[in-house]
């Protein structure tokens, strides 16, 4: 398929890492609630930049659905409203759906971001859409995984609303997690089927048979990590995002199952890596598994021991995503040999 369309697939993707990549440096950063409503931010379609833009003043102008804080509390404006000298409670309503009342900068900023790259790789699908249905005649399944990967990402708006409806419910967060994951694999495939790239690749049952498994494996990891995220979350509600190195205090069996069990990932993966050596199998993406492997590894050691420094909660999260995008386009291309 001698256009475009495969370019635009390969954006639609890397439109999604980032969302990644921006989702994970808000969870680094504790900037989830850096913006109480969605999808204004303090009601504003251009986050405040400084505390006196929420805060309640006399004789100003406020516009309907405009958020302020007032004595610690949520207010919204229920109309276009002109203040006087007093606060006049009839003219507000309290924002119910949750009870933060806090204002940082730098975390309504960073959610902010988070939102626009969202909004970006909106703009991309839109693109995507319209490039599958010119193209729907050379394969059906085209049109079929560009909707479906389309739907899941209005879908994921919707999850992004709710994450800030409830107060960043942590299981909420993890099937947010889930489904952009869906979305990279539904987009890899659409990339699999348009570049129709002729294969060099050699068959190996026991190869193919590992990379079953490291599949099998990587998804419940990724599983229980989301399980440790959960613990993690609550730790953090609990103690306050100033008090991180509490975050792993007590930890639950899951925890110790996820650390443990990356021994068996690594054991899988590595063979794999020696089997595509020694058999000369031609399968570059091993040696980027192991490499992601890697950094997961020291970067969970780092986040434990050394009480979470600075970036290595992104750096696991975005790592974690793009092992998952690597094993899976690996496993299509081994599902071509089979065919072949």
């Amino acid at each position: 398929m001698k256009n475009r369309f495969p370019k635009i697939v390969q954006i639609a993707i890397i439109s999604v890492y980032l969302i990644f990549l921006a989702g994970s440096v808000v969870r680094m950063t504790g900037s989830g609630m850096g913006c109480p409503d969605w999808p204004k931010c303090f009601g504003y379609y251009i986050p405040p930049t400084s505390e006196e833009q929420i805060t309640w003043q006399p004789n100003t102008n406020y516009k309907k659905g405009i958020i302020i804080i007032k004595d610690e509390v949520l207010f919204v404006a229920e109309k276009d409203i002109q203040t006087a000298t007093d606060f006049n409670i009839n003219n507000w309503v309290n924002y119910t759906k949750h009870d933060y009342a806090k204002f940082n900068k730098y975390h309504t900023w960073t959610e902010y971001i988070n939102r626009l790259a969202s909004v970006l790789s909106g703009f991309v699908f839109l693109f995507l859409i319209y490039s599958a249905i010119k193209n729907r005649k050379k394969d059906k399944r085209i049109t079929w995984l560009a909707f479906g990967a389309f739907f899941l990402m209005l879908f994921e708006a919707w999850l992004g609303k709710t994450v800030v409806d409830t107060n960043l419910t942590p299981t909420i967060i993890t099937i947010h997690m889930v489904v952009g994951l869906i979305i990279i694999a539904l987009l890899l495939k659409l990339n699999f089927i348009v570049t129709n790239k002729k294969t060099t690749f050699k068959y190996n049952s026991v190869f193919n048979k590992l990379l079953i498994v490291s599949v099998i494996f990587s998804l419940i990891q990724i599983a229980m990590g989301t399980q440790v995220r959960q613990f993690i979350d609550e730790q953090v509600k609990l103690y306050g995002f100033e008090n991180k190195n509490y975050s792993l205090m007590n930890p639950s069996f899951k925890f110790y199952f996820h650390r443990s069990f990356t021994i068996a990932i690594v054991l899988v993966n590595f063979g794999m890596l020696y089997l595509n050596q020694i058999k000369n199998l031609g399968y570059k993406l091993v040696n980027w598994i192991v490499a992601l492997i890697f950094i997961e590894v020291i970067s969970g050691i780092l986040m434990y021991y050394a009480e979470i420094p600075f970036g290595t909660q992104a750096v696991h999260l975005l790592a974690g995503a793009i092992l998952f995008g690597l094993q899976f386009y690996l496993w299509l291309q081994s599902r071509k040999t089979i065919n072949n």
